[in-house]
C-alpha cells in the first residue's frame, strides 16, 4: 500500500507499468486523477484495474494536486475483497464506485478529512481486513498455490509442471486459471518473469545478465518483452518514475511490523514536477 502526491499538474501524463496485481486507487485529493487507457477507456476518480493493466505503455494518468492511496492485491484475495474477481476485470479499469456505490463516496470523504499519510494507511488496512473478513467466497486453493508458485519462481516456473504438480491436464490449469485470476497461466508466468526483470533493470543490472538470469532466451528476447509490457526498451525504461520509486513505496516485507516509520522520497514526472510517495507494509496478502 502506498500514498501518492502531486502537488502541480501532470501535463504529459505518468505512464503506468503492468504488475502481477489487482490495482486499487483511491482518491480524495481537490481534483480527480484521468486515466486514458490508450484506446477509447477513459476514467476519473477511484478505480480498480486487473493483472497487467498497462500492457503495452499507452495507459497514462493526468491531473492536478492529485493525491491517493494504491493498494495492490493479490489476484487470489483480490475478489474477497473488492466482491469482484480479477477475471471480471480482464485487465482492464474499473471505477470504484460501480463496484462499491456510495461507500467508494463516502471513503473518499474520510481519507480526505484523516491529516496524515500513517494515519490514512491505518484506516485503510482495516477497511480492507474487514472487508476481507465478511467475504464468502473463498479463492480456489489449487489457483493459488499455482499463483503463488509463478510469483514465488519470478516466472520461472513451466506450465506444464505447475499442471503436473497438480495432477491436471493443460487444458484444465487454464480453465481454472483463467477464471479465478482473469489471465492465462502462461501470460501470468510471463508477467511475473517481466516484473522481476524490469526492477533489475531499474536497480542498474545490466539487460545481458538481467536476461540470463531471468530465464530470457536471450538479450533481443528481453528487449522484445520489455517493449511488449511497456512500449518502451530497456535502455528508457529505467527511467519510468513509477518504477524509480517501486522499491521505496513497496518495500520487501521483513521482520519489521507495519507500524514502522514512513520512507519518503521523491520523483520527477514528465511534466517536471515532483511525484510525492509514501509507503508502509503490505497488507491483505498484497
Amino acid at each position: 500500500m502506498a500514498g501518492f502526491r502531486v502537488p502541480g499538474t501532470l501535463t504529459e501524463g505518468l505512464r503506468l507499468i503492468p504488475h502481477p496485481a489487482v490495482m486499487l486507487i483511491l482518491e480524495f485529493g481537490p481534483t480527480p486523477s484521468t486515466v486514458h487507457d490508450g484506446a477509447n477507456g477513459l476514467h476519473r476518480g477511484s478505480l480498480v484495474a486487473g493483472p497487467g493493466f498497462g500492457s503495452g505503455g499507452g495507459v497514462r494518468a493526468w491531473g492536478e494536486h492529485v493525491e491517493c492511496v494504491q493498494v495492490r492485491l493479490s489476484p487470489v484475495v483480490a475478489g474477497t475483497i473488492l466482491g469482484v474477481g480479477p477475471a471480471d476485470l480482464t485487465g482492464a479499469m474499473v471505477s470504484l464506485e460501480d463496484l462499491w456505490g456510495r461507500a467508494a463516496s463516502r471513503i473518499r470523504e474520510q481519507l480526505g478529512g484523516i491529516p496524515s499519510w500513517e494515519e490514512r494507511f491505518v484506516f485503510m488496512e482495516a477497511l480492507l481486513l474487514a472487508r476481507r473478513r465478511e467475504a464468502r467466497t473463498p479463492a480456489d486453493p489449487a489457483v493459488i498455490w499455482a499463483w503463488n508458485r509463478i510469483v514465488e519462481s519470478k516466472g520461472l516456473v513451466r506450465v506444464d509442471r505447475l499442471a503436473d504438480d497438480l495432477g491436471w491436464s493443460r487444458k484444465r490449469l487454464w480453465s481454472r486459471f483463467r477464471s479465478a485470476i482473469g489471465i492465462p497461466p502462461k501470460h501470468a508466468v510471463r508477467l511475473a518473469r517481466f516484473d522481476h526483470a524490469v526492477h533489475r533493470l531499474v536497480a542498474g543490472t545490466g539487460a545481458a545478465d538481467v536476461a540470463a538470469a531471468g530465464g530470457y532466451c536471450d538479450q533481443s528476447h528481453l528487449h522484445r518483452d520489455v517493449m511488449a509490457f511497456t512500449g518502451a526498451t530497456p535502455a528508457t525504461v529505467v527511467a519510468e518514475p513509477f518504477l524509480t520509486v517501486d522499491d521505496r513505496a513497496w518495500p520487501t516485507p521483513g521482520p519489521q511490523p507495519p507500524t514502522r516509520p514512513l520512507a519518503h522520497s521523491r520523483i520527477r514526472s514528465p511534466g517536471g514536477h515532483d511525484l510525492r510517495c509514501d509507503h508502509v507494509a503490505e497488507v491483505c496478502g498484497s
